[in-house]
């Protein structure tokens, strides 16, 4: 069995893996701020579920700069040098424990879901905030595993700005007090999608990547405004640079579990 934590900027899910890669019931609590709550509730989640089973590893995912299994810096979480490795070492008995960035993670699965696997994909949560993962030949590229695409600079309505300060879940909410749930207005959605749009302009080029995965909470619902979003980039990417193809997330909600799993198994079998 091997025990995956999503760790999110609101919502921490925890899951497990059978050995044949089935994932189990999914526990839910919210992501507390403060990061002795975080680690208490945590732990006794993990040993109250999981304690006296046969563990493999506990593969955890949180949202920041991680290095060596410190959090270096979790923005919508307010965590910085947050050795969660260390703290959380031993909580499941000899089940060694892994930190990863969360889109990283998220990336990791989504590219490994696809039909083939193409020699570079980017994927790109639109949540809380905005994250980025890049992943070449199905592994996360150790070049830019620390980059955060979601504080990338960007000019923005004459103003430099970071992507997820006006693109996230959390911007749409506060720009059209609404959730992405309950938007249905094709203008609106035209919108959001020019300010999406924004990122992906300056990062395409830059990466040039095969195929852009779009999840999180703000990618359930990317039927609504994918359409749109390749049109702006179609119009305005320089004639040399295509399109990349852009796809939905199998899992755009789950992803990061199922990155955690595969992340896990690969590390197993690097031992």
């Amino acid at each position: 069995m091997i025990v995956t934590v999503d760790t999110g900027g609101t919502k921490t899910l925890v899951a497990s893996f059978s050995k044949d890669g089935q994932l189990g019931d999914v526990i839910r609590f919210e992501t507390p701020k403060d990061q002795t709550e975080y680690i208490n509730l945590l732990r006794k989640t993990l040993v109250d579920n999981y304690a006296g089973k046969d563990v493999e590893a506990v593969a955890i995912a949180l949202p920041g700069i991680i290095k060596n299994g410190v959090a270096v810096w979790c923005n919508n979480l307010g965590w910085k040098n947050f050795h969660a490795q260390e703290t959380l070492a031993g909580v499941l008995g000899d089940a060694p424990v892994w930190i990863e960035n969360d889109a990283n993670l998220a990336g990791l699965a989504e590219t490994r879901s696809l039909e083939k696997i193409p020699e570079s994909s980017l994927y790109v949560t639109v949540s809380t905030g905005i994250g980025t993962g890049f992943v070449t030949q199905g592994k996360i590229d150790p070049g830019v595993r620390y980059s955060e695409g979601g504080h990338m600079l960007v000019e923005y309505k004459g103003k430099v700005q970071q992507w997820e300060s006006f693109a996230s879940g959390r911007a749409i909410v506060k720009k059209y007090h609404k959730f992405a749930r309950d938007i249905h207005s094709k203008r609106t959605w035209r919108q959001i999608a020019g300010r999406i749009s924004r990122g992906f302009l300056a990062i395409i080029p830059m990466l040039q990547p095969d195929v852009i995965i779009i999840g999180g909470s703000v990618g359930t619902y990317f039927d609504r405004y994918g359409k749109d979003l390749t049109d702006i980039l179609n119009k305005h990417l320089p004639e040399h640079i295509p399109t990349p193809k852009i796809v939905q997330a199998k899992h755009p909600e789950q992803a990061v579990i199922y990155g955690c799993y595969y992340y896990a198994t690969d590390c197993l079998a690097s031992r």
